[in-house]
């Protein structure tokens, strides 16, 4: 069996990681549970939330739409549900283009450092 080397480790993350994955506070990531109905991690039985990959990948699509796009709540809502395979899509492509742009950056600085 193959070793795979892009698979993530780990299993659940506690709200405070997933917050600082997004640079968002905790509550708000509460206030997105409540505004979005798919978006529900597990509980632990003292109400604990523990976020999977798929939960980080639905706070990405909220979080490309309110944060990146400036949606309000209602619109990223109606969106979602209008099209969520577009927007998922459309999530990923921007999460893309800034690693791309963080990585031109540290080239430019590291090109600046040589001249």
């Amino acid at each position: 069996m193959a070793l795979n080397l892009n698979k993530n480790l780990k299993a659940y993350y506690s709200i405070k990681e997933v917050a600082e994955m997004f640079n968002i506070t905790e509550a708000t990531l509460r206030y997105w549970e409540t505004e979005f109905p798919f978006l529900k991690p597990r509980t632990t039985s003292n109400k604990t939330r523990q976020y999977q990959e798929k939960d980080i990948e639905d706070i990405r699509m909220i979080y490309n739409l309110i944060k990146v796009r400036g949606f309000k709540i209602a619109a990223a809502r109606k969106m979602i549900h209008a099209n969520r395979a577009g927007v998922e899509h459309q999530a990923k492509i921007m999460e893309r283009l800034t690693d791309i742009k963080s990585q031109l950056v540290e080239l430019k600085d590291a090109l600046d450092k040589i001249v």
